[in-house]
């Protein structure tokens, strides 16, 4: 059993022209024995980017890619095995499933005239190498099951002033605040946007919005 209290102020920060990410996780350049990966978690990105910028065409394979949109819009584009699918406008409070698979190549480009777009994004690794890539994009959903990782369960939670929920007892959970902050705790001291709990074996845990606040709580089975 064990919590840990992830601050946003330790974040990896990588930037190029018209974008900022921060990684809560080793990722390129930045690495960090201690923070490889949680479960089946690699990455966890949270992106800023400016209208018309983002991320040209780039592969994946193997991996389980879900994005969330908190602010703004994107376009998305993928290709496989040559075959291009249609552009597809992802608006803020959707949520996005790439299964890479086998092997897919896509895009990620920050909408013009819609304003900065920021998205957070998590991969994880499959169970099973080489599935079948598809793509799919859930426009205000509140809860998602990532089928190629048994287990695997994201939920968007909102929360209003004073407002409390209950963190999942599971194997593990990461609770990240994408927006808002968390009164003080017997957790911890007050918890803002950008900080996140990982539990490892952990009960059931409350916590309680000092404003409005919304988190992206992952669960995982093992």
């Amino acid at each position: 059993m064990s919590v840990e209290i992830r601050r946003g102020t330790v974040r990896f920060v990588s930037r190029a022209a018209g974008r900022e990410t921060k990684h809560s996780f080793a990722f390129g350049e930045h690495y960090d024995p201690e923070r490889l990966s949680f479960g089946p978690v690699v990455c966890h990105d949270d992106h800023h980017l400016r209208g018309g910028t983002g991320f040209e065409a780039h592969r994946h394979t193997d991996l389980e890619i879900v994005t969330y949109v908190v602010s703004g819009a994107l376009e998305h584009s993928h290709t496989v095995d040559d075959t291009a699918a249609e552009p597809v406008r992802v608006e803020a409070g959707s949520l996005a499933l790439l299964s890479a698979g086998a092997g897919v190549s896509h895009s990620e480009v920050a909408v013009s005239g819609a304003g900065p777009v920021r998205f957070v994004q998590v991969w994880l690794r499959p169970d099973e190498p080489g599935a079948t890539p598809s793509y799919a994009v859930h426009p205000d959903a509140t809860s998602l099951e990532v089928p190629g990782v048994a287990g695997a369960r994201l939920d968007v939670v909102r929360l209003g002033t004073g407002e409390a929920t209950t963190l999942p007892e599971a194997a593990r959970v990461h609770a990240f605040v994408s927006r808002g902050a968390l009164v003080r705790s017997s957790l911890a001291e007050p918890v803002q946007a950008g900080d996140a709990f990982l539990f490892v074996d952990e009960p059931a845990h409350e916590v309680t919005a000092a404003v409005p606040t919304e988190l992206l709580v992952w669960s995982f089975r093992s």
